[in-house]
């Protein structure tokens, strides 16, 4: 398992903008009484997507009492989910599936590009602090492969010279389009159909 660091520097204070504060309550409300503490991992995701995809000590404290569960609760769960980032990664958190399917397809050029991009090893911040990246375990596209998520979205059928464009983009404060790079829609095949291409009635 990933060895869970936590931020040794930490903001004071934490709590919701009134987008997620409307948000966090109506995540809530999705739950019997009594059984709101079942939000804490839904709550935990939209404090790191306020935060710059980190979760601070003080947003954990802050759940807790949002939801009234002891703040060692929260932090047992934030600090046992890998999705859950506890120190900085930039607002722009490349992750590149290096999982047998996307490894024999090419992944590691797709590693070479943000060493050359981002910074020489994973988890480490780039020099302007926008950006950093880490290899992961599968992410579930493996018929797209290589690929490689930012913040939410799915950078698929990459090489390369794909991925260094793309890096150049968040670099840059734009927001590449997500999806296949080769092309094809969802998880068609390349070369079209194979299989029932026959239409005929019964």
């Amino acid at each position: 398992m990933t060895l869970r660091k936590i931020s040794k520097e930490q903001p004071e204070k934490f709590e919701f903008n009134q987008e997620n504060f409307e948000e966090a309550k109506k995540i809530i409300k999705k739950y019997p009484e009594g059984k709101q503490q079942s939000a804490v991992m839904s709550l935990l995701y939209l404090a790191q997507n306020q935060n710059d995809n980190w979760i601070p000590l003080s947003a954990m404290k802050y759940i807790g009492k949002f939801l009234g569960m002891p703040y060692i609760k929260v932090y047992e769960v934030a600090t046992f989910y890998t999705m859950y980032n506890l120190t900085p990664v930039g607002k722009n958190f490349i992750q590149v599936c290096t999982t047998t399917p996307c490894m024999i397809r090419g992944a590691y050029k797709i590693v070479d590009a943000c060493k050359e991009k981002i910074s020489k090893n994973e988890n480490e911040l780039s020099e302007d602090k926008t950006c950093s990246w880490m290899e992961v375990e599968c992410l579930g596209a493996c018929i797209n492969a290589p690929m490689m998520q930012i913040n939410d979205d799915y950078y698929e059928d990459l090489d390369k010279e794909k991925a260094l464009k793309i890096l150049d983009q968040i670099i840059s404060g734009k927001k590449p389009k997500p999806g296949s790079y080769r092309g094809r829609l969802n998880s068609e095949p390349e070369n079209n159909r194979k299989t029932l291409m026959d239409i005929k009635n019964a």
